[in-house]
This record gives C-alpha cells, sequence and structure tokens, in this order.
C-alpha cells in the first residue's frame, strides 16, 4: 500500500513540474578571447569579429559565432571558434576547431607549449535565436529524434563442405 501511495505521489510530481524550459540564445557579433604568452607571462585580451581573423603570437583565432543569454538568466557564453598556428616554415597548420566555454575554460580552451587561448565573453548581440525546445511542438519532437530506420543486413554464413 505504502509503495502505491509513494508511486502516486511521484507521478503526479512529475505530471505538475513545469517542464525545463531554457532561455533563447543572443547572437553576438564581437567575441572576447584571453591569451597568455607563456614565455614572457602576459596575459592579453582581445576581440575578434565573427568571420574576422586576428593574430595573437603565432596563433590565428577566427571566431565564427558567439552566444550568450539574456542577463536575467544563468550565463552560458559559448563560441565556435577555429585556431591555426602559423609554423616556422611560415605556413600554417590547423590546432583547434571547436566550442569555446567561457564558464568552463579547461574544458576545451586552446593549450599550446607556449601560448594558451581561452573565450572571455560576447558583446554587442541583439538578435535573439530561439531555442529548438520553443520551435517545435510536443508531438513533432519525437519525429525529429527519432533515428532512420537502417537496413539489416545479415553476416553471411560459412557453408559446410
Amino acid at each position: 500500500m505504502a509503495r502505491w501511495i509513494l508511486g502516486l505521489v511521484v507521478a503526479v510530481l512529475i505530471a505538475a513540474a513545469p517542464s525545463i524550459a531554457f532561455a533563447d540564445k543572443i547572437k553576438n557579433p564581437i567575441a572576447i578571447f584571453s591569451g597568455l604568452d607563456k614565455i614572457t607571462g602576459r596575459i592579453i585580451s582581445f576581440e575578434a569579429a565573427m568571420d574576422e581573423t586576428v593574430e595573437f603570437g603565432a596563433f590565428l583565432v577566427t571566431p565564427r559565432v558567439c552566444y550568450t543569454r539574456p542577463i536575467t538568466e544563468p550565463q552560458n557564453t559559448s563560441a565556435f571558434a577555429e585556431v591555426d598556428e602559423i609554423t616556422v616554415a611560415g605556413s600554417t597548420k590547423s590546432l583547434f576547431r571547436g566550442w569555446i566555454f567561457a564558464s568552463s575554460p579547461g574544458l576545451n580552451g586552446v593549450e599550446h607549449p607556449i601560448y594558451d587561448v581561452w573565450l572571455i565573453g560576447c558583446k554587442g548581440g541583439t538578435v535573439v535565436i530561439p531555442e529548438l525546445n520553443d520551435a517545435i511542438s510536443a508531438p513533432q519532437a519525437p519525429a525529429l529524434l527519432q533515428k532512420p530506420e537502417t537496413p539489416v543486413t545479415p553476416a553471411p554464413t560459412k557453408k559446410k563442405p
């Protein structure tokens, strides 16, 4: 009897709990980075516009997108960036291509024997991008999340002689 009541209480709480809604993202035109030169010990902050390449030491830093959340929400600043290195021979070598998070610089920061680069923030954003959860109604969401069926090919069997 106690299990039945406990199950009923849990079911009611789950049904009554509001769904988690994430705030919309703000697309920003400028990303703010910090860079550390480990030889001199200098930390330099620099800004880069989207798709603009900025040189820091031997690094070429190119942000592609930079997202923030409204100030009323918990901050979650992230940027997709590409970092290339200028080699001694003068050619460029791709070092990093991916997401960088301002709240966790060690998670996907760009580390190098001489230079480190991490995201500080974004600025200038006015374009709000609605989250996917808000744009898709509940009945349509499961259909979009399902994997397409792939045909299963049976493994070849060996014939006995």
